[in-house]
């Protein structure tokens, strides 16, 4: 099995100043020693557990020979491995090999960034897996090709977006999911024998092999041929509506948007659809998407100062006045979407028009020159600035309108409640996934609800009305049996996913151990999503629940030091969530636990 070089799409995070230029992000490993005694971690700096990633080393193959020789290397001397891309934008732990601590190897696509083919006349592209998704486009778009769907966000590469299940939205042809369009791989795995010299080998998978759909998702490292179209434009609006009855349109809405989606704004009533559609080429336009652009240092730090401050006063009513400020200030500068007025773009208004590659996804702060962190990407860890969590999932596509029925009876107990995710791009996103062949991908037509929400740097610190997340998170995993992200999500998310993939998960593992049979690509976080090897990934200790470590069963899983104590759920009477509360309501529920328990 090769390894999977999973990766994360960016944080859609808020719009605070419009683009400059700003240091790129730092590297994701850092070593004592040359390429020796290294740490990994992802971008935003920190993975869910907050531990540090300790390998013995980082390789950095240039080319298939040299990737060869690497993993017949650690192969031979029975080292465990992981791939890690560029920018690392994973939450879960994902690039750390298995085995003992500081005794592994991770493998760097950084300088696996090249286009190896391009045939014009079928559409398709052979390119190397450490690819940026801006490099990728941007040459498809040179020989006027488009790639048809992609996540949102320029810098994650071509190997970890398919590794992760990574996606748009869209219902229409092949659906919204990038491994989709996918024809061929070539990946590089382990041999126990030698094979002509070494202790690993070369798989060609082509588009009628069946292990194929296993390697779409989670195998694939090198040599991606994406299924491409003719160049072409996209059109796109947004507008904002009451929030009245809008699950019961949801249907009609998917049919009829090429690549749209919707931000739910529960605490304000207001929904905001993303009206998004492919245009003819000959249409006049030549908009751009720069919503995740470089933002002053000392801005980005005052914002997340503020929202501290909000959160240590628990002040639930000034944070939805941010929140309802925020998505005014979104609306007001196009969502990031920005119109050509001769030399210059700048937004003046819907609808914006440009060429696929400029539209379909943003993260100039990447690319831009090195400042003294004047300016930078809102994430980048080398500041005090924003650290969320990201719960997404998918739920099958009949299920929504129950789903925004439940929510909505959350936010009318507390509309204060709801006001966390609102404070980033999009409140409650919806985006729409089709059934997939891969694996691991989606087993049926699905909506995948992503919120992004405050992480406090102090691992102990509980969120204002943080037990409604927790409950909307657990309604997400087990009322609606909703699949992760494989890049996202915090360790709750990942429960039961291999019953809940059934057979397709049975297939994966299978071609998983035929090509890694003494599981050097594995580690205890895959083994834990597979439920292999008797892995876990939730821990039981106190406070484990604050951060999505664990499922609270008992008080001291919350925090009740600062009067934060286990409940049941106030709609999903089956979750567990961690709830301020006074002892004497934490007393009087115990019946009602030991009942669900």
């Amino acid at each position: 099995m090769a390894p999977p070089s999973i990766l994360l799409l960016a944080l859609f995070l808020p719009i605070l100043f419009p683009g400059s230029q700003g240091s790129p992000p730092e590297p994701v490993v850092k070593c004592e020693s040359g390429n020796t005694s290294c740490t990994v971690t992802n971008a935003v700096g920190m993975f869910p557990d907050r531990t540090t990633c300790h390998v013995a080393s980082v390789a950095y193959p240039s080319n298939e020979h040299e990737l060869l020789r690497v993993v017949s290397d650690s192969s031979s001397k029975k080292q465990h491995m992981k791939v890690v891309t560029a920018y690392s934008h994973s939450f879960p732990k994902l690039s750390c090999p298995g085995g003992s601590s500081g005794a592994g190897l991770v493998i760097s696509t950084e300088h696996l960034n090249k286009v190896v083919t391009v045939d014009a006349v079928k559409m398709r592209m052979t390119v190397e897996s450490g690819i940026k998704l801006k490099d990728f486009i941007d040459a498809a778009a040179e020989h006027g090709m488009a790639l048809e769907n992609s996540p949102y966000f320029l810098g994650v590469t071509l190997g970890g977006l398919l590794c992760t299940g990574a996606h748009g939205s869209s219902f229409i042809g092949k659906g919204g999911a990038v491994h989709e369009y996918v024809v061929g791989m070539r990946l590089v795995v382990p041999s126990r024998i030698m094979v002509d010299g070494y202790y690993a080998r070369i798989v060609n998978l082509e588009e009628d092999d069946e292990d194929l759909l296993a390697a779409k998702v989670s195998l694939g490292v090198l040599g991606v041929i994406s299924q491409l179209e003719p160049m072409y434009k996209r059109s796109i609006s947004y507008r904002v509506t009451e929030d009245t009855d809008f699950e019961y349109s949801i249907a009609s809405y998917s049919k009829t948007t090429h690549y749209g989606d919707i931000g739910w704004y529960p605490s304000q009533g207001k929904v905001v659809y993303r009206d998004d559609v492919k245009v003819p080429i000959s249409v006049p336009g030549e908009g751009i998407n720069d919503l995740l652009s470089s933002q002053p240092s000392s801005l980005v730090m005052a914002v997340r100062s503020a929202e501290n401050q909000l959160e240590g006063d628990e002040d639930a009513k000034g944070r939805c006045q941010r929140a309802e400020t925020e998505m005014k200030n979104l609306l007001a500068m196009g969502m990031g979407l920005k119109s050509k007025t001769g030399s210059i773009h700048n937004f003046t208004g819907y609808p914006v028009i440009g060429y696929q590659n400029d539209m379909q996804a943003s993260g100039s702060c990447l690319n831009s020159p090195e400042d003294n962190l004047d300016t930078i990407c809102v994430w980048d860890p080398r500041i005090p600035g924003l650290l969320t969590h990201v719960t997404a999932l998918s739920i099958p596509f009949s299920d929504i309108t129950s789903f925004i029925t439940d929510v909505k009876k959350l936010r009318n107990m507390n509309p204060e409640a709801l006001c966390g995710p609102e404070l980033y791009d999009g409140g409650i996103r919806l985006r729409f996934v089709k059934n997939s062949t891969a694996y691991l991908g989606k087993t049926y037509d699905s909506v995948d609800i992503g919120l992004i929400y405050y992480r406090s740097h102090d691992p102990n610190q509980p969120r204002i009305y943080q037990d409604v997340i927790e409950e909307i998170e657990q309604m997400l995993v087990f009322k609606y049996n909703g699949l992760p992200h494989f890049g996202k999500n915090r360790p709750v998310g990942f429960v039961g996913v291999r019953n809940k993939l059934g057979m397709k998960g049975d297939k994966f593992v299978n071609v998983m151990e035929r090509y890694d049979e003494e599981g050097l690509f594995s580690s205890d976080w895959s083994d834990a999503v597979l439920g292999l090897r008797g892995k876990v990934l939730m821990v039981t200790e106190k406070g484990c629940a604050v951060e999505g470590l664990c499922i609270c069963y008992a008080d001291e899983h919350c925090s009740p030091n600062k009067g934060y104590y286990c409940q049941p759920g106030l709609v999903y009477k089956e979750a567990r969530v961690c709830r301020k509360t006074t002892r004497i309501a934490c007393e009087e529920r115990e019946g009602v636990l030991d009942s669900i328990l």
